[in-house]
């Protein structure tokens, strides 16, 4: 019904920066609020930054605070991440996620929220 496709991850060097992309397919009528998480080995995916349906409301993870920027194009049914100033912890596969109810006017944190997942992008920063 719905895809996540994610694009843009890479190899970069400590205070660099990358510009991920989630274009979504599908039943795109059908998603809210969307998301990008993060993960690594051992460790739970956990939130980084979300944005509400119009791109009015968003939301970071203090980590990301100041150096990434979520942002959507509904006409193009993808949303952004904009990352800079990169530094190695930031190394993690990079998943986009969508959720399919209208659960408020902003958007939600949790990972359990969210109903679409793409397959994930691997960013990786070199010290």
């Amino acid at each position: 019904q719905v895809r996540l496709v994610e694009s843009g991850g890479g190899l970069v060097q400590a205070g660099g920066s990358l510009r991920l992309s989630c274009a979504a397919s599908g039943r795109t009528f059908s998603i809210y609020a969307m998301g990008w998480f993060r993960q690594v080995p051992g460790k739970e995916r956990e939130f980084v930054a979300v944005i509400n349906l119009t791109g009015s409301s968003t939301n970071y993870a203090d980590s990301a605070k100041g150096r990434f920027t979520i942002s959507r194009d509904n006409t193009k049914n993808t949303v952004y991440l904009q990352m800079n100033s990169l530094k190695p912890e930031d190394t993690a596969v990079y998943y986009c996620a969508g959720d399919r109810f209208f659960r408020d006017a902003v958007a939600p944190t949790q990972r359990g929220a969210y109903d679409y997942w793409g397959q994930g992008s691997q960013v990786t920063v070199s010290s």
